[in-house]
């Protein structure tokens, strides 16, 4: 499966993990994420978006190649 066909989600971390509960900063970290302002591009599959669910809060979440 090549780029085009696989879906993706751009993550962007918009607040910090700074106090936040353990797994709510594990998920985030799972993404990838590490720093505020940093966007990741992850697969859509379920086990991302249950990540993203925990810690929707603190993040924005568009499809990737989406123009914006």
């Amino acid at each position: 499966m090549n780029a085009a066909q696989r879906k993706e989600l751009k993550v962007t971390l918009v607040k910090s993990l700074s106090g936040q509960l353990a797994n709510i900063a594990a998920s985030a970290r799972g993404l990838g994420l590490r720093r505020i302002n940093q966007t990741v591009d992850v697969a859509d599959t379920p086990e991302n978006r249950g990540m993203i669910g925990t810690a929707a809060h603190l993040l924005k979440v568009e499809r990737a190649g989406s123009a914006s």
